[in-house]
């Protein structure tokens, strides 16, 4: 049985974790959420929204497994995990209830935004294990917040409800828990509804900005530019807003 489903739903894929109990992370889960990604893209979806089955969002990494063998991930296979999930080239969201912890928080960190319900809780436990978050979650946090609440969040491990973490900006916006489907759907359909060539640019850019900073970005701006130029939804949405005005394009997504 497969622990991550994906379906489509419209120009959205929806991909939904169901690991038993919590979601817990280890390799072949990892392998069937990218997996669910590459079908999201091979199938011409538009954006992709995260959520869970299960009654948390994904309560860590299976650290039975980790702690069996001492296992270490090695950088390149690490960077190339964490390349897959947060630069898969159409915008995510990911939905979450219950808790994000450990691995499972910094799953949410991979994504472009973060709709949270309003009973969800985040931390990073892993100092309370004599580990730090392997999976990026320090350095993603400094991105969000800044390297204070960074340091704080990882090492005193304490969970943190969702209005704090929109407050600080890590989490971009808190929903009634019964409300959160429709709301985080709300938001991935307006992406896929938007122009994927120019949101997927958008989105590299502001990726190399926080992997390598402004000079980073700014070495690859022509670059995506052209490919942004190159569009033919570049060209409707100046089509339409000589026509019609602002706010009137339809995108197709190409």
């Amino acid at each position: 049985m497969s622990i991550v489903l994906f379906e489509k739903d419209g120009a959205v894929g929806v991909v939904t974790m169901a690991k038993p109990p919590h979601n817990l992370l280890d390799d072949i889960f990892i392998q069937e959420l990218l997996a669910a990604y590459s079908s999201a893209v091979e199938e011409g979806c538009r954006a992709i929204l995260l959520r869970s089955g299960m009654r948390h969002f994904c309560a860590g990494a299976d650290v039975t497994a980790s702690a069996a063998g001492g296992r270490r991930r090695d950088q390149a296979n690490l960077e190339a995990l964490l390349d897959a999930l947060e630069n898969v080239r159409i915008p995510v969201v990911a939905a979450v209830h219950g808790g994000a912890l450990g691995g499972g928080f910094e799953l949410a960190l991979t994504c472009d935004m973060i709709v949270a319900a309003d009973t969800a809780f985040f931390g990073m436990a892993e100092a309370s294990l004599g580990l730090l978050p392997l999976l990026g979650g320090v350095q993603r946090v400094v991105q969000r917040v800044g390297v204070a609440r960074a340091k704080e969040m990882a090492m005193f491990g304490r969970r943190h409800d969702p209005a704090a973490l929109e407050r600080w900006g890590v989490v971009n916006l808190v929903t009634a828990e019964s409300e959160l489907p429709s709301v985080s759907m709300s938001w991935a359909r307006q992406l896929a509804a938007g122009p994927t060539v120019a949101l997927g640019c958008i989105k590299k850019l502001a990726n190399l900005s926080a992997r390598r900073g402004i000079e980073g970005a700014d070495a690859q701006q022509t670059e995506v530019n052209n490919t942004m130029w190159a569009s033919a939804d570049q060209k409707r949405g100046l089509q339409a807003f000589a026509k019609t005005g602002p706010g009137s394009a339809v995108f197709e997504g190409n």
